[in-house]
């Protein structure tokens, strides 16, 4: 498995910045550095504005900031559309959609044990896309197979670009969605979501994974054919522990797990210290090992990064620059406590206070 493991670091995509510059020099600190997104700093750089790129019936207007589907729109362009479906510049970011991502692909990244993208899952795109009526258009079934195949080509596309630059690259499907997909008002069945998912990523090349910052079904989750699973488990610590079958036999596949441990909002992280999270995560590690989970392996599949994303602090990027400079300080004891610190370490650093 290209995807390394080793309590190494990454983080999930979305940032609050303004300067693509910077916002790169902070994702470029972690580990397994990742083309930020930034809808602060353009609608275009919105993670379900880049995955509606080329998506026939999209009905795009930049100035109100809205995203929205037009049934008639979506028959017209539906032709054309496939037409175009063996040409990977239809399903790639363009440069009007996310300048950071071209900024990305410029640098040097041949060093690093492992790269990464990520693309807005398809369940999640279709729950907030919303056609003429105002209904999801995850419950059209005529737009949703063909939403599922094209979000794969993106997916397919990005990482042949991102594997250009460094063998180990790999992809993320953000879906924020799957947390509401077993809700009773969700209007989206169990059995077909489960059939559509396994559709999906068969479709995927590998490695591919899902990142997440709700609470889901978890069985569900961890039985998806994905490599790798990042979650929030600062929120989610003691309801994911209780999963620990499912999560014996994801990791006995070789799987990875991110543990998004160190909290990106002001108040939960001005009320932590390096101490108590290292303690909470740990916790979640002894209750999987009371439940037969081998220590080593859990450890050897794992990754750090913060626990979510954040865009809603009034200091904006300072608190989240602070979360990523205590995610490195996490990793790097850890490493050092676990016998891992000798394996490759990449140094990386920026100019930023420390944080916890």
């Amino acid at each position: 498995m290209p995807i390394p493991g080793n309590l190494l670091t990454t983080a999930m995509a979305v940032m609050p910045h303004t300067d693509a510059d910077r916002a790169l020099e902070v994702a470029a600190t972690m580990d397994i550095p990742f083309w930020p997104q930034l809808p602060r700093l353009s609608y275009y750089e919105d993670m379900y504005v880049q995955a509606a790129e080329h998506f026939p019936g999209i009905v795009l207007d930049v100035d109100k900031q809205k995203l929205s589907f037009s049934t008639d729109k979506f028959m017209d362009e539906l032709e054309a559309a496939m037409a175009g479906f063996e040409d990977p510049e239809m399903f790639d970011v363009s440069r009007d959609y996310s300048a950071v991502y071209h900024k990305f692909l410029d640098m040097d990244l041949t060093d690093r044990p492992a790269i990464r993208g990520q693309l807005e899952g398809p369940i999640s795109f279709g729950f907030n896309i919303n056609d003429e009526n105002d209904r999801p258009i995850l419950f059209n079934d005529t737009v949703r197979p063909f939403m599922f195949e094209f979000m794969a080509r993106r997916v397919n596309v990005q990482l042949g670009r991102l594997k250009q630059k460094n063998a180990n690259a790999f992809m993320f499907v953000d879906e924020p969605g799957l947390q509401f997909l077993f809700s009773a008002l969700s209007g989206y069945g169990d059995v077909q979501a489960k059939q559509d998912m396994e559709m999906f990523f068969s479709m995927i090349e590998r490695p591919r994974g899902v990142h997440l910052c709700g609470n889901p079904d978890w069985d569900f989750l961890l039985g998806l054919d994905i490599d790798i699973l990042s979650m929030d488990i600062y929120t989610n610590r003691d309801v994911f522990a209780a999963y620990s079958q499912s999560i014996k036999r994801f990791l006995e596949k070789g799987n990875i797990l991110v543990w998004g441990i160190v909290p990106t909002n002001i108040e939960p992280y001005e009320k932590e210290s390096l101490e108590t999270l290292r303690n909470q995560l740990e916790d979640v590690w002894q209750r999987l090992y009371g439940a037969g989970i081998d220590r080593d392996q859990l450890l050897s599949q794992s990754l750090i990064s913060p626990a979510t994303c954040c865009l809603v602090n009034p200091d904006f990027e300072k608190t989240v620059e602070k979360g990523f400079q205590t995610v490195k300080r996490l990793s790097e004891t850890l490493r050092i406590d676990y016998g891992f610190a000798e394996e490759g370490d990449h140094e990386t650093g920026y100019s930023a206070q420390a944080g916890v």
